[in-house]
């Protein structure tokens, strides 16, 4: 699978902006930072790490120039399942992303509960995530980083 193979199936072309990109890493540093606020719920935890996994994916996935069509649906899961074609992510990390995702639909639509390892783990992933895409940008595409 390549990136253009999934141009107006998944994913749409855009310009690499700077702005949006920063923009989205700082929602992302936001989302995580309010996963560890003190007495927040290990559901709350992991929903909040889970948006700052979204947005780094969205992030590294614009400076590629795409965006996920949100109309279409699995815009959740395209975004984490390109990271390696994105960033070069490894395929068992991005397994595991994107069984945060699974897990989160089933909480969504089930209510079931999150067990804080599971949103230790989530925020785990998201700082990783985020230090992986801040760091491949900075490598491959400094002028989209301040």
């Amino acid at each position: 699978m390549t990136l253009e193979n999934l141009l107006d199936k998944a994913l749409e072309a855009v310009d690499a902006d700077a702005v949006s990109i920063q923009r989205l890493l700082d929602a992302a540093a936001r989302s995580l930072a309010d996963s560890r606020l003190a007495g927040i719920s290990p559901e709350g935890r992991f929903d909040m790490a889970y948006k700052a996994i979204m947005q780094a994916a969205n992030a590294a996935l614009q400076a590629n120039g795409y965006r996920t069509l949100t109309s279409k649906p699995g815009h959740h899961q395209t975004m984490i399942q390109t990271l390696p074609r994105t960033i070069g992510l490894s395929p068992q990390t991005m397994v595991l992303l994107d069984s945060l995702r699974k897990q989160r639909n089933v909480i969504d639509y089930s209510g079931d509960t999150v067990s804080p390892s599971m949103a230790d783990e989530a925020q785990r992933q998201a700082d990783k995530l985020l230090q992986d895409v801040t760091q491949w940008l900075r490598a491959n595409k400094a002028e989209l980083v301040s």
